[in-house]
């Protein structure tokens, strides 16, 4: 009795996902904007007037005709009447005329007539007049209407992730509400009889569930919203009914646990009564990450992940994530690499490819090296921790060899 069917290459089961469910953002909807970081943007942003929407002082000074400093010297100042006071948030009110100053305060609106801003510090105040004492450039000290944003110009385009610099630049055109893409709603359950939640006591036997945290942590990490269901045993007619319950209200599904050979595993089975077309992905020729299978039902993925910690968060990193990226509206992340020598020589396991977990050293001579992180038992969590990328090893090659140029794939940006 063969124990799984053929198994897909790493690029057959991504294809055959791929044949089975078209990842495409999910539709949009409008929020406020105090509500929209790290959304993705459904529209363009155009600007429906200048930024700033008119010219304003950038110094606390007097506001002038700069041709009437023209002969200002730091010994043969220019006299200026003082004709009024523009302050910040107001219209101004009065003109400025030929021999006349206005005082204005950082941010305010340049009066009529006035085409340039002396500094305060260049100036000396005598009751109603000032004395200024060096020349100023027409537009000098002013930044003109238009400057920052001109009207009509398309300021954040749509599908940008936005972050706190979008959110201001939105802002600043007044509006209080965007078209951002749905949100993905990712159902995420345990299952064995072994596992605990966090939190509870743990009894003889029993070890705590890492996989749904650690998972609902990488569904927000790529922009989807898990929906944590809890712990539940290897039992057919409970996980049908979870199943069935969970598809209705979220958009994708992700177990851990149950997908190997043992009497207790029962998902594949489940996954199949569940509807058409069920199961398209039963076990996989990657190490590790052998016993992933993967359902559609009524339209919407079912992703049963392995239960070791490691096996899972990587085959979520690999297959999941870029579907999650695709239907919050964002574009996939390309994860970053980078070139380093292998410490020890790396087999991949026979005909199947092969992340091997690793951790760089700086080596000035060589640069990076990556040193295989020791896996132990596929249970540990530490695995992960320990390891700054993984190395790909192709199935149909024979080792990777002591000193050989590798590709890291890394889990996040080094740190200096």
């Amino acid at each position: 009795m063969k124990v799984f069917r053929r198994l897909l290459t790493f690029e057959e089961a991504k294809q055959t996902i791929q044949n089975h469910f078209e990842a495409k953002p999910l539709g949009v909807e409008e929020v406020p904007l105090l509500e929209a970081h790290n959304r993705v943007l459904a529209e363009d942003i155009t600007a429906s007037f200048d930024i700033p929407p008119f010219n304003r002082s950038t110094v606390d000074g007097y506001a002038v005709k700069a041709e009437d400093t023209f002969s200002a010297y730091e010994n043969k100042p220019v006299k200026l009447k003082i004709c009024g006071t523009v302050n910040v948030g107001e219209k101004p009110k009065i003109t400025v005329r030929s021999g006349k100053a206005a005082e204005i305060m950082t941010g305010a609106p340049m009066p009529e007539g006035a085409d340039a801003v002396v500094m305060a510090e260049n100036t000396e105040r005598k009751n109603s007049e000032i004395y200024v004492y060096a020349a100023v450039a027409k537009d000098e000290n002013v930044m003109k209407a238009g400057a920052d944003i001109k009207k009509g110009e398309t300021v954040v385009k749509k599908g940008q992730l936005l972050s706190a610099r979008e959110i201001g630049a939105i802002a600043a055109l007044g509006k209080g509400k965007v078209k951002v893409y749905k949100v993905p709603q990712v159902a995420i359950l345990s299952t064995g009889a072994e596992i605990t939640e966090p939190g509870k006591p743990l009894t003889p036997g029993k070890i705590y569930d890492i996989n749904a945290y650690s998972l609902s942590a990488a569904v927000l990490e790529g922009g989807g919203k898990p929906v944590y269901l809890g712990v539940f045993p290897d039992e057919a007619a409970t996980l049908e009914k979870v199943l069935k319950k969970a598809l209705v209200s979220a958009d994708m599904v992700i177990t851990s646990g149950g997908v190997s050979v043992g009497p207790k595993d029962v998902v594949p089975k489940t996954l199949n009564a569940l509807g058409k077309p069920g199961v398209i992905v039963c076990g996989v020729a990657t190490k590790p990450g052998k016993p992933t299978t993967v359902a559609v039902v009524d339209g919407k993925l079912i992703f049963s992940l392995p239960g070791h910690p490691t096996s899972a968060l990587l085959i979520f990193h690999l297959f999941v994530r870029p579907i999650i990226e695709c239907m919050a509206g964002r574009k996939p992340a390309k994860p970053a690499t980078v070139k380093a020598l292998a410490s020890t020589r790396m087999f991949p396991a026979r005909g199947r490819r092969t992340f091997t977990m690793v951790k760089l050293k700086k080596n000035e001579e060589k640069g990076f090296v990556a040193e295989p992180v020791p896996v132990g038992l596929s249970g540990a969590i530490t695995t992960l921790l320990k390891a700054d990328g993984f190395v790909e090893i192709p199935e149909n090659q024979q080792f990777v060899d002591v000193n050989d140029e590798v590709v890291v794939h890394l889990f996040k940006t080094l740190e200096e």
